[in-house]
């Protein structure tokens, strides 16, 4: 499993598909483009998934929230990815249940479509969130995107219960429902495999300096740490997410009057607050929603804010206001408080929506917004937005604009087809799991449980004919290997220990600052050599 076939330029040397960008809306595109037979090549100026594209709330859902902004098209697209996507990457996402524990004093966010009609229509209401409408969105939420896999909404008594005991007493029912949960970097990165396996050629740490046209071809020019060079395409693909319009004003210099807006997601990962493996959904009485989540099999992930973030070259941190927010959120619902000494851990990412003028950073919409620019004199499409969970949708609609112009040797593809390592049934990873155990007992269960989460039926390729752990070769630490940060390297464009513990794992939770200078140390060493058996 090598790197495999490159995209082929024409006897010009034009390239028919530059892409700008390495998060999940690029290496998407590059992966339905390069199966329907263009010659494709995609640019990240960092790691794939490095900025926004591995800082979500990592999951598949449909957004019950948005069906109070009537965003019925976006929320019925995103429920009928769900079961579509787990079907295809089984390894990386599975189903999970949600608990919303109800009470009578939740409320609307003032602004919602839906507060305002009620307000104008039952103002005895007070923006109150009632029981009866609650279980109304559930109901659409089960049956606008129909299900076959997911099990549907279900009023839970929270008496004597597993799903009572880390809650305030004062919660006496909930409703649960079904979402899915979705490793966020891994999938960035099984595209770009997928993507490069069908042609296309994957560049990461390549920076698109500028770009002009030429009689109607693109000039591009990219720079990387040994060289800087010229590409020539047909046609661009901005998905620069957060940096969407510096590429639009600053390395393409059009004229455009399309607009993003930033926005901040921050969350908190904390020690594990509760001991089943269901999600909470919790709503504010400023009527704002959070999640908290099973997470990394030993901790308690909580998010998200939304906050307006000015300027995407300044990196996003959660600030301390930010994280005591969602802590002062959570301890509204459980019984114990959470505090900043139970946080183990930050992340932010910014969310580059296209800027439809809404009022609020939560109210601004999560759909996303394709707009080709031909002022150049080539054409070049503009990706706004989107959802993690409607990645693939858009990178068919987005084919629908490219091919208006480039001529695509088939059709759609994608639906169903299996992702690298996703190749066994959506049920089918405790058997996975059981059978490493088996063929390699040296494993435990979580060292099994993660290579499986993580790889799927690719993971017997990184253990290979292991008898033991130390076949496995160097040791750095909660159960990562040599043989695992090799397979990393070579086939999943890793290049530092940052790529390997925070973006292709999260095993950065688990090891020490000593563990970690050890492991950049060896990837520094090893680097040329793997690259070079990898050729």
């Amino acid at each position: 499993m090598t790197r495999s076939a490159r995209t082929k330029s024409d006897p010009a040397g034009v390239v028919d598909l530059l892409i700008i960008g390495g998060g999940i809306n690029g290496c998407g595109i590059a992966r339905d483009a390069a199966g329907r037979g263009l010659s494709v090549v995609l640019c990240e100026k960092g790691d794939l998934a490095g900025a926004t594209s591995s800082a979500s709330t990592k999951l598949f859902h449909g957004g019950l929230r948005y069906l109070e902004y009537f965003e019925f098209r976006l929320v019925r697209e995103a429920l009928m990815e769900r079961e579509t996507l787990l079907r295809a990457m089984p390894h990386i996402s599975w189903p999970m249940r949600f608990v919303l524990p109800y009470h009578k004093d939740m409320r609307f966010e003032s602004d919602t479509p839906t507060s305002k009609l009620l307000s104008l229509f039952m103002p005895w209401m007070r923006g109150r969130r009632p029981a009866w409408l609650i279980r109304l969105g559930l109901f659409l939420y089960d049956t606008l995107g129909g299900r076959k896999i997911l099990a549907g909404t279900s009023t839970l008594s929270l008496n004597g219960t597993a799903e009572a005991v880390p809650l305030q007493a004062r919660f006496a029912k909930a409703y649960e429902y079904s979402d899915c949960w979705v490793e966020d970097s891994r999938l960035v990165v099984l595209n770009a495999r997928d993507a490069e396996a069908r042609g296309a050629q994957i560049h990461t740490r390549t920076e698109v300096v500028s770009a002009s046209a030429e009689n109607g071809i693109w000039q591009v020019t990219v720079k990387t740490e040994h060289e800087t060079k010229t590409i020539r395409a047909r046609m661009l693909v901005n998905a620069a997410g957060p940096w969407v319009g510096d590429v639009i004003h600053g390395k393409l210099r059009l004229n455009s009057r399309e607009n993003v807006r930033l926005v901040r997601g921050s969350h908190i990962v904390t020690r594990k607050l509760y001991g089943h493996d269901k999600c909470y959904f919790f709503q504010g009485t400023d009527g704002r929603i959070i999640f908290a989540i099973p997470y990394e099999q030993d901790f308690t992930l909580i998010g998200t804010t939304d906050a307006e973030h000015d300027d995407p070259s300044r990196a996003p941190v959660c600030t301390d206001e930010e994280r005591d927010y969602l802590c002062g959120f959570a301890s509204q619902y459980f019984e114990r408080p959470v505090t900043a000494e139970d946080v183990v851990w930050t992340y932010s990412g910014v969310r580059p929506l296209y800027d439809d003028g809404a009022s609020s950073a939560t109210a601004a919409t999560r759909d996303y917004t394709l707009k080709v620019d031909r002022s150049a004199g080539a054409p070049v499409l503009n990706i706004f937005g989107g959802k993690i969970t409607t990645y693939r949708r858009l990178a068919e609609a987005a084919l629908d604009q490219i091919g208006a112009v480039l001529p695509l040797a088939k059709g759609k593809w994608t639906a169903g087809v299996a992702l690298p390592g996703g190749d066994f049934a959506h049920d089918g990873g405790p058997a996975l799991v059981a059978g490493l155990q088996r063929d390699y007992p040296f494993l435990s269960d979580y060292w099994a449980r993660r290579l499986v989460r993580a790889y799927g039926t690719e993971a017997r390729l990184i253990l290979g004919d292991a008898k033991n752990a130390a076949d496995l070769g160097q040791d750095f630490g909660a159960t990562l290997s040599a043989a695992e940060v090799n397979w990393l390297m070579t086939h999943e464009y890793a290049r530092s220990a940052e790529d390997v513990l925070w973006r292709r794992s999260k095993l950065g939770l688990r090891l020490t600052g000593d563990q970690v200078a050890v492991l950049n140390d060896w990837m520094n060493r090893n680097v040329d050599e793997i690259m070079r058996a990898a050729e």
